[in-house]
């Protein structure tokens, strides 16, 4: 496997920005010969870091098995660094990518924001962008070059909001970050919750950056809900369990249910105790019983110091198996509009699941369990106890 580690310590070119740098970009049609290089844009510093090494790790074992040529080419996978907090950042980055790398794929994409920024670089350049972890369900609209490999927000919260009215919870507070996805699971839960008879007690949002928990979850105490839904970014959860349980919602009665996100298996362990119980729904755990999962976390775990995959790394594992896939049926010299018609439509099976690109949305059509966190061999997992089939992107 090839793997360039490469943070941009420069603009791309001098005068490439606005207009201009769009008008800049070629349009590739890759029939040359050479290496298959892929554009990997991430976090791997910065407050979403997480998302990064997940998804980083996942890529990069799927290359380990999947081997790292396609239809006799070199695949290249080609990492840099967004720190996932300027939109700007992501764009210019796969601007580089693009004119001074020629990559024939950009993929990642840890939050909505860098999605839609560079979503119109894929456009004009005509290159297929894999968006593996962003789940604002509007994405895909925004290129016919963006392909989905991740999930939803809509599609993985109907399914919690019909268990909590159908499980004796009435009133819900429900807690939200304030941006693209959170905006999508609250619409969802409310719609959603109302429509079986529920009450919501209140609805605050959270900021993106440097969120401080503590007077959301007293304002939620105070209202004295049956429960409160929770939907965070991937590395929040930690946080929000922490300052549940010493805010003393638990023992005030009060249950913790969400998106799984807030049990995020990459962070369930350094939670302990205190995430048993948690109900989410959600399209992936490690727990989840499958021959093809038990062997990715068995190679995964041991291919990263005993790190623990969370949904994140199946978004970038399954996003190189498009990829991969796309480029064997299409041919090693296919051009983007190639690559992006082979992946509609494409059936598999995955670690979470069985998996569909929806031909006309772009987007993944797959299971959503229901899952509990209960303590296994003195460790907290999310084991899955019900689950939801071919659910699509904007369905719970």
């Amino acid at each position: 496997m090839t793997t360039h580690h490469r943070i941009p310590r420069r603009r791309v070119l001098q005068g490439l920005a606005g207009a201009a740098a769009l008008g800049a970009l070629p349009r590739f049609a890759h029939a040359q010969a050479g290496p298959f290089r892929i554009g990997l844009i991430l976090p791997m510093t910065g407050p979403f870091a997480s998302t990064g090494k997940q998804v980083s790790a996942a890529c990069r074992l799927y290359m380990q098995r999947a081997g790292d040529a396609i239809a006799g080419r070199k695949v290249e996978l080609i990492l840099k660094d967004d720190t996932g907090l300027a939109p700007e950042t992501t764009k210019r980055i796969a601007q580089e990518m693009l004119v001074q790398d020629k990559v024939n794929v950009l993929a990642g994409f840890g939050l909505t924001p860098l999605a839609l920024a560079t979503a119109p670089v894929a456009t004009e350049a005509k290159v297929p962008m894999i968006v593996m972890c962003a789940a604002t369900a509007i994405i895909p609209q925004r290129s016919p070059f963006i392909v989905r490999s991740g999930f939803t927000l809509p599609q993985v919260t109907g399914p919690i909001a019909d268990w909590a009215a159908k499980n004796r919870i009435r009133r819900v507070f429900t807690m939200v970050t304030d941006y693209g996805p959170g905006l999508d699971a609250e619409k969802t839960f409310h719609a959603r919750f109302r429509a079986a008879g529920g009450e919501i007690a209140e609805a605050v949002r959270t900021p993106l950056r440097n969120p401080d928990y503590g007077p959301f979850l007293q304002r939620a105490k105070d209202a004295k809900p049956d429960a409160l839904f929770v939907f965070v970014p991937s590395g929040e959860g930690l946080a929000v369990m922490k300052q549940f349980d010493e805010r003393g919602l638990k023992q005030a009665g009060i249950r913790l249910i969400g998106t799984g996100d807030v049990t995020d298996d990459d962070l369930l362990e350094s939670m302990g105790p205190p995430a048993v119980g948690v109900i989410t729904s959600f399209h992936y755990s490690a727990a989840h019983e499958s021959p093809e999962n038990r062997a990715y976390v068995e190679s995964f775990m041991k291919a990263n110091n005993g790190m623990r995959p969370n949904f994140h790394s199946v978004g970038g594992y399954d996003g190189m198996h498009l990829i991969y896939e796309a480029a064997k049926k299409a041919g090693p010299g296919a051009s983007g509009e190639q690559l992006v018609e082979a992946m509609k439509g494409m059936r598999w099976t995955s670690p979470r699941g069985p998996m569909t690109i929806d031909p006309q949305a772009r987007d993944v059509v797959q299971t959503v369990y229901l899952r509990e966190v209960k303590m296994a061999n003195g460790k907290p997992w999310n084991v899955e106890f019900d689950k939801f089939e071919n659910v699509k992107p904007v369905e719970g």
